[in-house]
């Protein structure tokens, strides 16, 4: 139980760091935020580990899998968006 809260918050926190970085307002549910903020998560301690060997030896907080974690996470929103037709707005440029 205690697995499937912490992947929430995580995904949570990614996704919410990842609507964050992208410009403008993207018009996507706090749920579809969550569930694409945990793929990004995952993909983002997997990626570094699979094909970098990257180890988190010191301890500590995994910058860069939380780095690439929101920048798939962004990518994702972005690419939902599109699929969708729930385009940004609010950037102003037409």
């Amino acid at each position: 139980m205690w697995t499937i809260i912490s992947t929430i918050v995580v995904g949570l926190i990614i996704g919410a760091l990842a609507r964050l970085v992208l410009p403008g307002r993207q018009n996507i549910s706090i749920v579809m935020t969550i569930l694409l903020g945990v793929i990004g998560a995952f993909l983002g301690s997997w990626i570094p580990v699979q094909f970098f060997g990257y180890g988190n030896s010191s301890g500590g907080i995994a910058w860069i899998p939380l780095i690439i974690g929101v920048a798939v996470a962004a990518l994702l929103i972005v690419a939902y968006g599109s699929m969708t037709g729930r385009s940004n707005t609010g950037t102003g440029v037409r």
